[in-house]
């Protein structure tokens, strides 16, 4: 294995890990916006009022996502599996 095969390998994982992790991450900052933009105009500034919406949008999110998550990681782990079998 030499250097270039490790880098693709690398930029492989990283390309999944965003894939992956990106719709949870835009759900998470949206609830955040909108609970910070209600906290701004009602001043109420409790911080436990964010974390709730928050972890149940995030929650709700991998459960409806979980499926294409599970490809995208099955994808990867295949490609992997297939250099390593083929040993390039």
């Amino acid at each position: 294995m030499n250097e270039v095969e490790v880098l693709d390998i690398s930029r492989e994982a990283i390309f999944t890990l965003l894939k992956v992790v990106t719709p949870v991450l835009l759900v998470a900052l949206f609830i955040g916006l909108i609970i910070g933009i209600f906290q701004a105009l009602t001043q109420i500034q409790e911080m436990t009022l964010a974390f709730v919406p928050k972890i149940l949008g995030v929650f709700i999110t991998i459960i409806l996502l979980f499926p294409f998550m599970l490809n995208q990681m099955q994808i990867l782990s295949d490609n992997l599996f297939d250099k390593i079998i083929t040993g390039s």
